[in-house]
């Protein structure tokens, strides 16, 4: 069953102390972000928020329950919890369960971000690309050589050429 509109801004509501929060749709349900990171998502009329290994066990200690779907004819369990009935009263209830939240989905984005970076050409680790080519006759460099020829198209006419 899907949630309702009005529920979906209930639960913004709930969590705005955070910061600034808003609600997306996605895959049937709403996905809860704060600033660029999702913190949470509402899935029939229930707000479920993310969790990691630093912030799990309070989630469990309070007895909070984990979101869980089925697809593919199996059961998946994710790392979102149902915070406690309590924090569904207030904002300020909520405000603690929301931060918990926000902190894992900063930590997760930043182990995305490392682990992206990873390996890709980057210039001593601290994001930069890797340094130009020499520069050749009259100081222009020249643009990098193609390491494959181009494919025809499928219509059998030549592949339009970038401009550059």
């Amino acid at each position: 069953m899907p949630e309702s509109p009005g529920f979906v801004a209930f639960a913004v509501d709930l969590l705005s102390p955070v910061g600034p929060v808003r609600a997306r749709a996605m895959f049937g349900g709403h996905g809860i972000y704060c600033g660029d990171v999702m913190i949470g998502l509402v899935d029939d009329d229930e707000i479920f928020l993310k969790t990691d290994d630093a912030t799990r066990d309070r989630f469990l200690a309070a007895g909070c329950r984990r979101w869980v779907y089925t697809g593919g004819g199996r059961t998946m369990e994710t790392s979102y919890f149902r915070p406690p009935d309590e924090a569904h009263e207030s904002p300020e209830e909520m405000r603690p369960w929301g931060e918990l939240a926000l902190g894992a989905a900063r930590r997760a984005a930043a182990a995305k971000r490392a682990r992206a970076g990873k390996g890709r050409g980057k210039a001593a680790g601290k994001g930069q690309p890797p340094p130009r080519r020499a520069a050749v006759r009259g100081g222009a460099t020249s643009p990098p050589a193609r390491s494959r020829p181009r494919r025809p198209s499928r219509t059998g006419r030549p592949a339009p050429r970038s401009r550059r």
